[in-house]
């Protein structure tokens, strides 16, 4: 009896063999994870994504200054005690160096710098290292984040950012009393319309100024221009109560009047004293704006915590308030859910709502000396929660898109199969307006109308839906990287 020819293995069937027949060859490993499409990036903060090297650039152009001690960049004279030019720094190799490493965790994870300074807080002292150099150079920044997102062959950013205007409202209710959320509203609504405007003409000039540098919509744009970049707008919430809460108040309304703004979100260190004392009250200030702006959907930096940094008692709570009191819909990092208060019922019920983690593997294991075997990346894949890789701060991290990949194989043990999951929720899990190519799970069984990718009635579909024209390009570009030769 003759037998039926054995059927050649399909193109994705034989991209994942070649993936863990590579998995042990870092550079081999690299080539192939820079070259596989990735989605979006959900978890990517603005100023943190940009590198030492361009802040000193810049604060070289301004004529800003560098302290001889610490290495920060400070504002003019830059003949005063203790100061330097920024101009000419790199002509003085280890002033410049010393500079590189105050402003970003270069080696950390090697052991370079000072033992006696905690990830963290190097991380988080960097901010205040480079701020004066951001300011004039917003629209660079960005540009310079897409372009790193198109050389990740990424096709979507959701930025976290903030406004001045945001901020300047927030300053004129320092001092206010949080006490009484209706009452605070009532001072602050009436600030928001100027603030919103005004934030929305920064934006208009930053995105401006993005655009002519990658040349888009002329015949030199570069790969950037196809990569989509929107805004979540991030409350600090290290700052007095009431200023939060204004925050808070002005990004809701800027991302109802803006769809370049898809959602809110929260940061600074959660292990901050103030963020300790007040993270009850936030997460009821975001369900009290919640219930004025119902359609703006939120991300929430929750659980970027672990034992020790805080006490015990601050890690049994944090991501159930996220999800149960605020409403969030992704949460940032997640990494303390081991530690939560019957984190099996929390995680059943992040499975069955679909609240996404957005996982930070340098960024987690920088920060907060988490990694390998003690990430809870596995728990929430085990219980069905769905998770995105992103980038945290990449220029502060000196890290990429393609190296959380590569973490997520050689420290997680993923595979392409699963990496393909997390690209396809990247764009799956996003803000990004309208319905989605899916039906129910990315990857599964898509809407009627796409049943046929190349059908009339899908191209109307992917017109009127963003999230559904990018889950459909990805598909197309996943098709092609599988049918390379290996």
């Amino acid at each position: 009896m003759a037998r039926t020819p054995a059927q050649p293995p399909s193109n994705e069937a034989r991209t994942a063999a070649y993936l863990d027949s590579i998995k042990d060859s870092g550079p081999r490993l690299r080539v192939f994870l820079q070259a596989m499409p990735k989605g979006g990036d959900l978890h990517n903060h603005a100023g943190g994504a940009n590198f030492a090297e361009d802040y000193l650039r810049w604060a070289a152009a301004d004529g800003l200054c560098i302290t001889a001690e610490g290495h920060h960049i400070v504002d003019p004279p830059c003949d005063a005690p203790g100061r330097m030019p920024a101009a000419g720094l790199e002509q003085k190799y280890p002033d410049y160096s010393r500079a590189i490493d105050a402003l970003s965790t270069r080696g950390f994870e090697a052991g370079v710098g000072d033992p006696t300074v905690s990830g963290y807080d190097r991380f988080f002292a960097t901010f205040d290292a480079f701020g004066p150099a951001y300011g004039r150079h917003v629209g660079e920044a960005m540009a310079l984040a897409r372009e790193q997102a198109a050389a990740d062959h990424l096709s979507y950013v959701e930025l976290s950012t903030g406004a001045r205007a945001g901020w300047a409202v927030g300053m004129k209710m320092a001092d206010a009393d949080a006490g009484d959320l209706p009452a605070l509203y009532a001072k602050v609504a009436p600030l928001l319309p100027e603030a919103v405007a005004s934030a929305r003409a920064d934006y208009d000039r930053y995105e401006t100024e993005r655009a002519t540098i990658d040349g888009c919509g002329t015949a030199a744009a570069r790969p950037a221009c196809g990569v989509e970049m929107r805004y979540l707008y991030t409350a600090i919430r290290t700052k007095p109560a009431a200023q939060v809460f204004a925050q808070l108040a002005f990004g809701f309304a800027l991302a109802e009047a803006d769809p370049r703004f898809v959602g809110i979100n929260i940061a600074a260190p959660e292990h901050d004293p103030v963020a300790v004392r007040d993270y009850a009250l936030h997460m009821r200030m975001i369900a009290f704006l919640k219930a004025r702006h119902p359609q703006v959907p939120m991300s929430l930096h929750a659980g970027e915590l672990t034992l020790g940094l805080v006490p015990s008692r601050d890690l049994a709570f944090h991501i159930r308030d996220a999800v149960e009191v605020a409403g969030a819909r992704r949460i940032g990092h997640g990494i303390d859910i081991s530690y939560e208060t019957d984190a099996p019922s929390l995680l059943r019920q992040m499975a069955r709502d679909r609240v996404a983690v957005e996982i930070n593997l340098t960024s987690n294991a920088v920060i907060l000396g988490v990694k390998g075997k003690d990430h809870p990346l596995a728990l929430y894949r085990q219980a069905g929660v769905p998770v995105v890789l992103s980038t945290d701060d990449e220029g502060v991290s000196r890290s990429d898109m393609t190296n959380e990949y590569r973490r997520a194989v050689t420290e997680q043990g993923l595979g392409y199969r699963d990496l393909k999951q997390i690209a396809r929720d990247g764009l799956h899990y996003s803000f990004l307006p309208g319905a989605s190519l899916w039906q129910d799970r990315a990857g599964g069984t898509r809407v009627a109308a796409c049943t046929v990718m190349a059908a009339p009635g899908c191209t109307a579909y992917r017109a009127a839906n963003p999230k559904a024209a990018k889950e459909w390009q990805l598909e197309h570009d996943l098709a092609a990287f599988e049918a390379m030769p290996r």
